[in-house]
Order: C-alpha cells, then structure tokens, then sequence
C-alpha cells in the first residue's frame, strides 16, 4: 500500500487518507470499511458489462469528494458508462482487470452529458469545443488523477462530428444578429442536435490544474482519447493509446509532461499540440515535454494485440495513414517552450509543425528522434494564413525551431523534409542538423525542375505541394536557414540536388555527406547569402 500524491510542486496529498492501489490487495475490505478509499462495487457498480454503472461510480466519486478527496477503486470487471464527473481531489483507479466501457445512446436507452461551451463564433471543430460530452470529463477540477493498469474502451463514442462555425463560412451568421443564444443557433442545425445526448471523447479537461494520467490503457477512443483545453501541471505518463482517430491532443495548455506514451493512430494525429478558441480567447500552449513515447498508423487495435497489422487507410489525400506527432491545426494562441525527445515515430506522418490562424511558434527543439518508414515529409515547418480566427487577426511568425539527432529510414520519393513559409511572412532560424536520412531516390531531373504550388491561404497539411524538387530537403519563403551535418543515402539514383532552396534569404549549408556529386548538391534560387561549407561525396 502506498500513498497518492498528486502531482503538484509541493506534493501535498490529496484529502486524508487517500489511498493508491494498483491491483487488489489483501485488506481491500478493512481499508474501504475504514474509509482509506471508495470502492466502486460498495456504491452499486456491478461490473457485469451490461448493468449501467456510471450512476454507481459517480455515487463513489461524490462520496470521496464530501470528505475532502479521496482514491476510488474500479476492481475487476466490465463496466458500461456513461459520462463519469471528475472533482476536486480525487483519483481514480482503474484496477487489473477493470474496462470502463462507453455505452452507446442508441442502445442503452441513457445518454452523456450534453455539450456545453456554445459561442458566438466557434472557430474549431464541434469535437473540439466541448469536454462534457466525454466518457470522462473534469470541468475547472484540481488534483486528480486517473491510474491504471486497467482499460477505457471508448466503444460506443463517436468519431465524428460538425465542423467549425464562424465569419468565413460563406453561410454564417451570428447569434446576436439574429437575435438568438449561441446554443440555440447551433441547435438549429441538425447535425448540432444529433450530438446532443452522444459523446466523441474518452477524457475531457476543461481548465484543470494538477492533473495525472497514468499506466492505463485506451482503445477505440472516439473522435479524442484524451483532449486538455487550458490545464496546467498535467502530466500524462506510460499509457497505451490504440485508436482511430486522435490520441493525445493539448490545447492552450502550460506545463505539460508527456512521457512514456505509445500512440497508434492510423486514421488521425498521434500526440498533437493546438491553441484553438475553444477557451474564448487565444492562449498559447506553452511549457511542453513530448519525451520517451512512440507512435505509430497501424490498424487500430493490432498495436494493443501485439499485431502491428497495416492499415488500408488511404486518407482523404490518397497518401495513407496518419499517426504523426503534429503542433498547429489550430494555431491561434502559438506555442512557444515545446520540446519533443526521445521519441520513435513508425510508419506514420513523421513530424509536422506551424501556424496556420495567426499566432507565433517559438523556441521548439525536436531531438534524439527515430523515424522510419515516413508516408511523408518526415521533418516539415509549414506557414499559412487561413486565418480562421476574429475578424482583424493578422498572419502569425514562425521563428526559432531546431531539429537535432535524427534518424529517418525508408523516406519516400516524393517527400523530403521542408520549410515552406509565405511570402510576407518567411519562416525564420530554422536549424536541421545532425540528420541521417536513408531515402528511397528516383528523382528524375523533371522533378529538380518543379515550382511547387504556392499557397497562402492554406491548413497545415502540405500534401499540395506534391513532388519536391529537392531529395534531401526543400525550403521556401524562409529566412536564416541552416542546414548542417547531414547525410542522405538514396537506395536508387536521384537526380535532384541534396537541398532545394526558392526565396531564402541567409542559409547555412554545412557538413553534407550525400551520393550526388559536390556541384549538384544544391540548387538555390531568387534567394541571398547562400554559405555552403564541406561537402563529401559518398562513393
């Protein structure tokens, strides 16, 4: 028996008394008869798999909570939920053995808590905006946790939703115009009125702070497995997340630890930062760690079996899977402070990052990673000006990104790692160094000849720009780029240069070790103030 310590700085316990168990232990009953811990089944939990328990679990929560705090014990079992509230002080233990199953309206004849959150104007998707339509949802709460090692199957969770509402929709028009709530416009859709009732999250937070998510299990997580909308402190440790949509995703969050995850996500992003308008204002998402984890695209639920199946999922770009550990989507509040180490990204999307609805990133280092078998870019800074954010927001910055001690094996053709900025808004001080790639090649000279398609007003994604003209890496619009102690490897011939470099103004290039020849290592166009330095010639 151990004691639960939330994690806050001071590592103050959590209500008198509050009790961490991991697995049944032999005074189980004298500890719930001396008040040590709730457990769920003493509450009217019957774990059965078709009995409704969240009522009873809610009762255990509440109990804990009335004594100030306190560690609710989920034993072995199956239990079918609904939406289960978290509050103040309480950690939950999902025991060996224990899955909490998420019910399906349809079928059960109950439903979740409804949406909260409406605004005006809704500048991220449905899915996005609300928390209490969660299996299990924490709304402004302090101090809590939940622990494993036992499972949340999100199988009765939707995995889509309605998309955003706001001024650039040729159809909207605003509550207040009409002389209406913001709820009941977005009720007048129907698709809004469907959601009511039904949930697409297995956790949702809401503006918690001192949050734990740790050793437990997550498959088949709806539309979210985890979604943090401006919490701080939260650490999310050693859990295994098998899904088809998004894993792990943080949103105008500080202060956030995310350590020791494995991630499969074939259908969507991985571990994903944002800093969306869910909050009502732009916030930034600051103060991140992403250390130790891995993620993957296989088919979802072959990673928790041991499998590693591949998925036919092609994507609405024709490209395949997803699975990628991304920063942007929504973009309006920046980031700044991310670090992400130490991670393995398998067949996946590799790593993407930018603004595309104003704000800044800043001061983000992507270290000591392993990617391989890349669907596409494997390393890539993206620049856009969707803008789809208040009227009168102006394009963002992108400033001050390392890349550093990474290794890339079985990179596609078409897809070298990248920089593509805007015009009047170049991408600045972005360093790749200590980068070995081993690439496919076949590059053919039409290739090195491309203009890639050129996009302002554009979403993260950068699929459009189809096949580079560089073999090793590409920028565009960029300021300040340095490129340094590199090598690629091409397993066919390439006749692209190494670096393609269109409208960058003061760029580095350094300890190349390539198979092209020194003169066709790079090819810099309508840009300034190129330094190339060593270059080797592999035989």
């Amino acid at each position: 028996m151990s004691l639960f310590v939330p994690p806050t700085r001071r590592a103050t316990l959590v209500g008198a008394g509050a009790i961490l168990l991991a697995g049944g232990l032999p005074d189980r009953a004298q500890a719930v008869a001396a008040g040590l811990f709730e457990d769920v089944r003493r509450h009217g939990a019957r774990g059965d798999g078709t009995t409704i328990d969240s009522p009873a679990i809610n009762r255990a929560i509440d109990a804990a909570a009335r004594r100030g705090g306190g560690t609710v014990i989920v034993p072995a079992g199956r239990y079918l939920c609904f939406t289960l509230r978290l509050r103040d002080n309480i950690a939950l233990v999902l025991s060996a053995g224990a899955v909490i199953v998420a019910a399906d309206p349809a079928i059960h004849g109950a439903h979740y808590d409804p949406p909260e959150n409406y605004q005006e104007e809704q500048y991220q998707d449905f899915g996005i905006t609300h928390v209490h339509n969660s299996l299990i949802r924490g709304d402004g709460v302090s101090n809590v946790a939940i622990l494993g090692p036992g499972m949340l199957h999100g199988l009765g969770l939707d995995r889509e939703g309605p998309g955003d509402r706001w001024h650039g929709r040729p159809d909207w028009r605003s509550a207040a115009a009409l002389g209406v709530s913001p709820r009941e416009l977005a009720l007048r859709d129907a698709a809004e009125r469907l959601q009511v009732g039904r949930a697409n999250k297995t956790i949702g937070l809401m503006r918690c702070r001192n949050v734990r998510l740790d050793g437990f299990t997550i498959l088949q997580a709806g539309h979210f497995a985890v979604m943090a909308h401006g919490c701080t402190n939260l650490r999310v440790t050693n859990l295994l997340i098998d899904t088809d949509r998004d894993g792990i995703d943080i949103d105008a969050c500080r202060d956030v630890r995310i350590t020791g995850c494995t991630v499969n996500a074939p259908k969507d992003d991985a571990i994903v930062l944002k800093s969306s308008y869910a909050l009502g204002r732009a916030v930034p998402c600051e103060d991140v760690l992403i250390s130790g984890c891995k993620t993957s695209g296989y088919a979802m639920g072959s990673v928790l079996d041991g499998s590693y199946r591949l998925s036919d999922y092609k994507s609405p770009d024709k490209l395949g899977v997803l699975g990628r550990i991304k920063l942007g989507t929504e973009s309006n509040g920046g980031f700044r402070g991310i670090r992400i180490s130490d991670c393995i990204c398998t067949n996946s999307r590799g790593i993407l990052m930018g603004v595309v609805d104003g704000g800044t990133l800043e001061d983000v280092s992507v270290s000591d990673i392993t990617i391989r078998d890349p669907v596409n870019h494997p390393l890539f800074v993206h620049h856009g000006a969707r803008l789809r954010a208040p009227r009168g927001t102006t394009v963002g910055r992108i400033r001050g990104v390392r890349f550093d001690a990474i290794a890339i094996s079985g990179a596609r053709m078409r897809f070298p790692c990248g920089v593509e900025g805007i015009a009047d808004a170049p991408v600045e001080d972005v360093t790749f160094r200590n980068i070995a790639i081993v690439a496919q090649g076949g590059g053919t000279r039409g290739d090195a000849e491309r203009d890639p398609e050129y996009r302002r007003t554009t979403s993260l994604e950068v699929t459009y720009l189809g096949t580079l003209p560089g073999a090793g890496f590409y920028a565009r619009h960029a300021r300040r780029l340095t490129i340094r102690d590199i090598s690629l490897r091409t397993e066919r011939p390439d006749e692209r240069p190494v670096v393609a470099l269109r409208q960058v103004d003061g760029a580095i290039l350094d300890g190349i070790v390539s198979q092209a020849p020194r003169n066709a290592v790079l090819d810099s166009r309508d840009g300034h103030a190129v330094a190339l330095g060593m270059i080797t010639t592999l035989p």
